[in-house]
């Protein structure tokens, strides 16, 4: 009979579920010459454990079973577990489990700041780190297991639920911040956790992204599909005091995190009756997903999905607002997971590849000026079919009550 997994466990996956995960990094870090590597990344600790803490995880597929090296909470457990004030403690111990420490050891060079990764190199003996664990890591996340894909499954239920509660929320003379206050509320009262984790560190978000009017048109520094000027040039992106006027859209991107996995959808609402080229976008948006989810073969170039979006939208003559209009974002979908921008990318010169088990937000989105930000996204998960959603809200222009 399976042992269940105390509260502090540091490792609350199980080992099945834990080596499914380390099979892929293992997998991604022989394609890359490594041997051994030191996690420290909070969204790949948690990838790899199910929970977060500070410290390292030491992994090599010559060990039974991954390191931990834990700093703070002192309360954990398990099999594997030093607790440690500084890295430098780290190769002692190894040595002393009669595990070579001496042996270049990769480190998340995408994620661990410069100065860092200098001290944990010599840490271990190295004048410089010689090998980047971080695009392992992102390739092992693109392909979610089962388990993973149940998380998404489930947050897409209760994303799909806060989104039916939105039309309830609006009120005559609200601003698009207000709303998505409102919306915010909602979320977090049906279970949201509210964090926002994103891979990098030149995009910033709270919560989601709520557009009107002109303000859609207002091109942000980040790398989202969608700007607007914000509340504050500090995150010049989202809501800005816009009044929500009727027959104008309201585009809403908000949050979808309720189990650490993320699912990400976006849906056009409107006070009153939608223009008629607001209509027509919103049905290109919703052929175009359709579309490219047919598409979603494993074995499929993503950037194939890339062009066919272009292309339909060339054809119904919307190339000019497509993705933008004053700025153009550079692709139509992206990877979900863990963070809200993992592989693969859907953009014109992506070399990934579609895989069964990827899942992928697709928002083919169009910007119009003098009505504002109009389209719908959704989350599939890939499958040997194609791509099928979990975020399944209406996909029409819904109407504010």
């Amino acid at each position: 009979m399976k042992k269940a997994e105390s509260p502090l466990d540091i490792n609350l996956l199980g080992a099945d579920e834990q080596s499914r995960r380390l099979a892929r990094v293992y997998a991604a870090m022989r394609s890359g010459g490594m041997e051994a590597a030191l996690v420290r990344d909070l969204a790949n600790i948690y990838y790899l454990t199910g929970r977060v803490f500070r410290g390292f995880i030491y992994i090599s597929e010559a060990l039974a079973a991954p390191l931990y090296f834990v700093r703070q909470p002192n309360h954990l457990c398990g099999e594997g577990l030093h607790m440690v004030r500084k890295p430098e403690e780290i190769a002692p111990l190894l040595a002393a489990a009669g595990i070579d420490a001496a042996r270049p050891v990769a480190l998340e060079l995408d994620s661990v700041s410069y100065s860092e990764s200098l001290r944990l190199a010599r840490a271990f003996g190295m004048e410089a780190p010689e090998a980047n664990l971080s695009p392992a890591m992102r390739t092992a996340r693109a392909v979610k297991t089962p388990r993973e894909q149940e998380l998404i499954r489930e947050s897409g239920v209760r994303h799909t639920l806060a989104y039916s509660r939105i039309p309830h929320l609006y009120q005559e003379g609200m601003t698009d911040i207000e709303f998505q206050i409102e919306i915010e509320r909602v979320s977090r009262l049906e279970g949201c956790l509210g964090i926002f984790r994103v891979g990098g560190d030149d995009m910033e978000l709270f919560m989601g992204n709520v557009l009107t009017g002109h303000n859609a048109d207002t091109p942000s520094p980040y790398d989202f599909a969608m700007g607007g000027r914000g509340l504050d040039p500090s995150i010049p992106v989202g809501a800005d005091g816009t009044l929500i006027k009727p027959g104008i859209p309201v585009m809403v991107d908000v949050n979808g995190d309720y189990t650490g996995y993320m699912t990400d959808m976006t849906r056009c609402f409107v006070a009153g009756e939608p223009a008629e080229e607001a209509v027509r976008a919103n049905e290109l948006s919703v052929a175009i997903c359709g579309e490219l989810a047919a598409m979603m073969i494993p074995g499929t170039p993503a950037r194939d999905l890339y062009a066919r979006a272009a292309l339909m939208a060339q054809q119904a003559g919307m190339a000019d607002n497509f993705m933008g209009h004053r700025s153009h974002a550079g692709f139509v979908g992206h990877g979900v997971g863990i963070q809200i921008n993992e592989l693969p990318v859907i953009a014109p010169r992506s070399k990934d590849i579609i895989e069964a088990g990827n899942v992928i937000a697709l928002e083919p989105k169009f910007v119009i000026p003098g009505l504002g930000a109009v389209g719908i996204e959704n989350t599939y998960i890939v499958t040997e079919q194609g791509g099928v959603s979990v975020t399944t809200a209406p996909q029409g222009i819904i109407k504010l009550d």
